[in-house]
């Protein structure tokens, strides 16, 4: 007979990693820069896949069979799904559509990560995740100094207002209207959520600390 010491199951939370573009403004894909011991987007998914998310969708477009060459080893977890996005000149709203549209229905939240992020932690990730799950917010995000950035975890109840955005936009404008609902974790430097648009953001503070 049930003893009512039954636990609730956490609830499953999912990270969809952007990395379709044509990186047009830096002129060579930031996907395939060279960054620590392989490239930019490999050091990512791999802080994706050590954090405690259940499952990782990565989505690609441009340069879909030479990035894919370079994840032989991490393509091996049973936690990632790659999908291709036919659709990626069409913005990042295209790529954030294909990663909602390969979740499971029992996903119950998803962090949006940007493929160009090379500070991002698997720490921040479980950071973020912890904060839902204290506070049962349905936007966390990483700030710092009252500025916010990337990932950021949205509840699946604003799915839908996510799959309707249109152009090369992510999750920004569904922040904004929601603004007061979002829950936010402290980061000791703005650093923490960088992301990779310029030769001189990879060259001055792109570069991956050396192994101690």
């Amino acid at each position: 007979m049930p003893d009512g010491s039954s636990q609730v199951q956490p609830e499953r939370v999912a990270a969809i990693i952007l990395a379709a573009g044509g990186a047009r403004r830096l002129g060579r894909p930031k996907q395939l820069l060279p960054f620590g011991r392989g490239t930019l987007l490999q050091h990512v998914l791999e802080m994706v896949l050590a954090s405690p998310v259940d499952r990782v969708v990565l989505v690609l477009g441009a340069y879909a069979e030479e990035i894919k060459a370079t994840l032989q080893l991490c393509q091996a977890e049973p936690r990632l799904r790659i999908v291709e996005n036919s659709l990626w000149e069409m913005g990042l709203s295209s790529s954030l559509r294909a990663g909602l549209a390969a979740l499971e229905p029992d996903i119950a939240a998803a962090l949006l990560v940007l493929a160009d992020q090379p500070n991002i932690t698997a720490d921040l990730i479980a950071r973020l995740l912890a904060e839902r799950a204290r506070t049962g917010a349905r936007l966390v995000a990483p700030a710092y100094r009252g500025e916010r950035g990337n990932p950021v975890l949205f509840e699946r109840t604003l799915f839908a207002e996510l799959a309707a955005v249109t152009g090369d936009q992510g999750g920004r404008q569904v922040v904004a209207k929601h603004e007061v609902e979002l829950a936010t974790v402290e980061v000791t430097t703005r650093d923490a959520f960088l992301d990779i648009d310029t030769l001189a953001d990879y060259e001055g503070r792109g570069e991956a600390p050396h192994e101690q």
